[in-house]
């Protein structure tokens, strides 16, 4: 069988992170010695999941998805995951590749927030080839049912938008270990 998609998306501009004190792009900021995407593609690369990155400077988070998909669209579904979420775990990818096929859209929930990878099916396919703007895959969101997925992955809601997030990811990363 056919697995979907991981889409890492590594387009942005880092904005918040410069504003708040970072000197380098957020991507390429070390946590733990190596650079953000570099810990987010480990992560991708144990899934043992097919994976493309989108790192092309497209406009916005939609223009970023739609090029993503195009380029893999012989795919089964998705799972759109930003670069700056270095602490996903691969298990909990390969967890949510196997419940994205019995739904159309799941979302991981990690202590009662929702984080990402978000899973697209095939039949979003269409709708998210012609996404443009920054507002990413909402419209998407709104016209599927959404099926939350409970895990124990704080690696999915743990996001790198500022320098103080990248402090807390350091020390999650030290207190979890790295196959935590």
């Amino acid at each position: 069988m056919k697995q979907p998609t991981v889409i890492v998306l590594a387009s942005g501009k880092g904005e918040r992170f410069k504003a708040s004190g970072g000197t380098v792009y957020k991507l390429h900021a070390l946590l733990a010695g190596k650079p953000v995407l570099e810990r987010t593609l480990d992560a991708v690369r144990a899934s043992g999941l097919p994976w493309h990155l989108e790192d092309k400077g497209h406009p916005g988070m939609g223009d970023s998805i739609a090029a993503a998909v195009r380029a893999t669209a012989d795919s089964p579904g998705w799972l759109i995951l930003p670069g700056d979420l270095p602490l996903v775990r691969g298990a909990t990818l390969r967890e949510l590749a196997l419940e994205l096929a019995g739904h159309e859209v799941v979302v991981p929930v990690h202590e009662g927030q929702r984080g990402h990878p978000v899973g697209f099916s095939a039949a979003c396919g269409p709708e998210l080839m012609g996404l443009v703007g920054a507002e990413g895959a909402q419209s998407v969101l709104r016209a599927h049912p959404v099926t939350q997925i409970p895990v124990d992955d704080a690696g999915t809601v743990t996001d790198i938008d500022t320098v103080a997030a990248l402090r807390e990811a350091e020390a999650l990363w030290q207190a979890r270990g790295p196959e935590g």
